[in-house]
């Protein structure tokens, strides 16, 4: 692993494994920049490690746009942490006019990333999406219909989401890792954190019950999040690659199609706004 100190931009930073991993690499002496969305908790964590800290809602892309404008005076980012993000319940539609799920979880990380891009590049920077089993267990992506209108329950959203996660690194890699933009995703295992508070899904019932007491700390969540920013691409992991524990892992047969990756960027670029 790298002794060089890096510039390491952390969204969902104020709770979480995004918290953990931010004291962690704070500690291994990495410049860390802590993102959230409650301004009370964010500024907790940041004042903890003196660190610089944004406030962002991701319901708002907006407040997403402000945030990389803000990020992008930072002039050098080695690693940009998607880490925001959640499960929630009924159907609800943001003020933007996306169902809440596909914007917090992916267009809104999406966004941020071409936004900071140039940057990025001219950092030869990596971007780590936090993604999840669920891509896995409960998606099944349908570009038609992206926000779920037609048959939607929280697991599906949240599972699709965390397939475009995993379709996202997939293409950043295609299209950068030629210009030295490295991209993963990552599985951070079940973790005892507030993840689910606001769902109406059964995955409530293992995070805020007893049954928590099963989960991973989050610390050890954090795990994988660590080792992808302080690693390098090519010499401790493989860019476009989705991650568990710290290898390789398979998830949905949806995430190894490259033309899913391709329409699904295009199609998002569209939603925010922004060239494909």
């Amino acid at each position: 692993m790298t002794t060089t100190p890096r510039t390491v931009v952390i969204t969902g930073a104020s709770d979480g494994i995004g918290a953990a991993a931010a004291r962690r690499l704070h500690a291994d002496g990495h410049r860390v920049v802590v993102v959230g969305r409650s301004p009370e908790k964010t500024r907790a964590v940041a004042d903890e490690l003196g660190a610089e800290s944004h406030v962002a809602d991701f319901a708002r892309l907006d407040d997403v746009r402000a945030l990389a404008a803000d990020l992008a005076t930072l002039g050098h980012i080695d690693v940009l942490a998607n880490n925001a993000g959640g499960i929630f319940g009924e159907r609800s539609v943001t003020v933007d006019g996306f169902e809440k799920t596909l914007q917090i979880n992916h267009l809104a990380p999406f966004l941020l990333t071409a936004l900071l891009l140039d940057t990025l590049l001219a950092s030869g920077g990596t971007v780590v999406n936090t993604s999840s089993a669920a891509a896995k267990a409960f998606g099944s992506l349908d570009l038609a219909d992206l926000g779920n209108e037609a048959a939607y329950t929280p697991r599906k959203a949240y599972g699709d989401s965390k397939l475009a996660n995993i379709l996202h690194a997939r293409e950043l890699h295609a299209r950068f890792a030629g210009l030295g933009l490295a991209a993963a995703a990552f599985h951070p295992g079940g973790v005892a954190t507030n993840f689910a508070v606001d769902s109406t899904s059964r995955m409530r019932w293992v995070y805020h019950t007893p049954l928590r007491r099963v989960l991973l700390s989050a610390e050890k969540g954090a795990d994988t999040l660590i080792w992808l920013a302080e690693g390098r691409a090519g010499r401790d992991w493989r860019s476009g690659e989705y991650y568990e524990k710290r290898k390789v892992a398979p998830t949905n047969p949806q995430a190894d199609d490259d033309a899913l990756a391709r329409a699904l960027w295009e199609r998002s670029a569209e939603m925010v706004g922004v060239p494909a």
